[in-house]
């Protein structure tokens, strides 16, 4: 087969035509024109992506938990998985908070675009704003109030709720580990079912890919830029070390610190770990949810990885929904950042006060686009900073996010392998470099 059959270079293809597209069409006018024709096919793969997110997490957890066959051994792998995702976490808001100390982005913002970007963005700022006031005024332990359904049809129907999802896919699967096997298989059958149908449902669904990240990309550039390419080149002029610091902690935290948990933990081939997941980053890039990206995710560990369904399972869906490193860094760049543009320094305190806010807010925060906006409103408020400063940053979070999700996905997959090695259930694979035509031949 020829390389453009392949399912992986379709979809850099289709980011890269997005890209171009998006340029000219900026240059050109023809916003309305991407609006009305071509954003469309990208809501549509994210829709699709979304459509499937509620009964894969389900089924996968369900079956996850229940695979584990006892309590001790869902506990065990639960405290591994959870330690490490925080600790990441920790790891990565340090990261953000060192590189903002370091470069001192938000010292080179000109006052006269400072107060551009303001006003510019007032009604954005704004909206995030009052969502975050609705969030600020709950308790201390309303995350644990929120993680509970009392309803969980009515959760099934908000991919926002996904942290309810598996609390209820965990209960469940404890209580059928609970009862007489021979009453529990028919119910395990049915999720064990459901599960299958859902991973070929991502397959059919991966078929639009090339379409639906073209769209998506060329969507971002255009909704950026406007009619007026000069407005984005000038937007990431102002931003641009502000860009670049976020990019670089990013890029800290992506290459070396999982790399450096990967190797250390489990000795997995770091070059071999990257080629297997690029698909998941790709679709992850395009989509900027871990959420929506999450069959493709669980796609790459078994199959590219390595790792067992079992982990997958279990490992991936609570990832996805309480692992944030991407955003965690972002939050601590941004709050310096914002701090500094707006004349004030943080002390030693109030860094560390949002070092522990921000992990325990990327516990809670959505796995969908923008959802880090309205945290971030919250842990400035937390520090005395004003919240209106996000306007300082909404211009370029759309494609800082993209990245961040890239970061989210990538530390999903780091501690899944790991946490595979741990319970000896990583299994060698033989990596077939015509799997995607195959793939893609079947589903013609």
């Amino acid at each position: 087969m020829v390389w453009y059959k392949q399912l992986h270079w379709q979809i850099i293809l289709g980011l890269l035509l997005g890209l171009v597209y998006g340029v000219v069409a900026a240059t050109n006018g023809f916003q309305q024109f991407t609006t009305d024709w071509i954003t469309p096919f990208g809501t549509i793969f994210i829709n699709l992506l979304k459509l499937i997110a509620v009964p894969l997490v389900l089924a996968s957890l369900i079956m996850g938990v229940a695979s584990l066959a006892d309590i001790r051994k869902l506990g065990r792998i639960g405290g591994k998985t959870l330690g490490l995702y925080i600790l990441t976490t920790a790891i990565a808001i340090a990261i953000g908070l060192l590189v903002a100390n370091i470069f001192q982005p938000g010292h080179q913002v000109p006052p006269e675009m400072r107060e551009s970007l303001m006003s510019s963005y007032a009604d954005n700022v704004q909206t995030s704003k009052d969502a975050a006031a609705s969030v600020g005024q709950r308790g201390p332990l309303q995350i644990l109030i929120d993680m509970v359904p009392d309803n969980i049809f009515k959760a099934g129907a908000d991919n926002r709720n996904m942290l309810q999802i598996v609390f209820f896919a965990i209960f469940f699967g404890i209580g059928l580990l609970q009862i007489p096997k021979v009453k529990a298989k028919p119910i395990l059958d049915f999720f064990d079912g459901l599960n299958d149908l859902v991973i070929k449902l991502v397959d059919i669904i991966m078929l639009m890919a090339p379409l639906g990240v073209f769209a998506l990309m060329s969507s971002t550039i255009v909704s950026v830029a406007g009619d007026d390419l000069g407005k984005l080149l000038q937007l990431l002029g102002a931003l641009g070390i502000y860009c670049i610091t976020v990019i670089g902690g990013l890029i800290i935290h992506t290459t070396v610190v999982y790399p450096a948990f990967l190797y250390g933990l489990s000795r997995y081939n770091i070059k071999k770990f990257f080629k297997a997941i690029s698909r998941a980053q790709l679709v992850g890039f395009s989509t900027s949810s871990s959420g929506a990206t999450l069959p493709v995710t669980m796609e790459c560990a078994e199959e590219k990885i390595g790792a067992s369904k079992e982990i997958s399972s279990f490992v991936l869906p609570l990832g996805a929904t309480v692992n944030m490193d991407g955003t965690a860094l972002y939050q601590g760049v941004a709050t310096v950042f914002i701090a500094q543009a707006l004349g004030m320094d943080l002390s030693f305190s109030a860094q560390l006060n949002v070092l522990l806010l921000a992990v325990m807010a990327s516990i809670g925060t959505a796995a969908v686009p923008g959802a880090g906006v309205i945290m971030l409103i919250i842990i400035l408020e937390s520090v005395g900073v004003p919240s209106a400063g996000i306007a300082l940053i909404l211009g370029v979070d759309r494609i800082l996010d993209m990245l961040r999700t890239v970061t989210n996905i990538t530390g999903d997959l780091m501690v899944c392998t790991v946490i595979a090695k741990s319970e000896g259930q990583l299994h060698e694979v033989n990596p077939d470099p015509h799997a995607d035509d195959v793939r893609l031949t079947a589903a013609e």
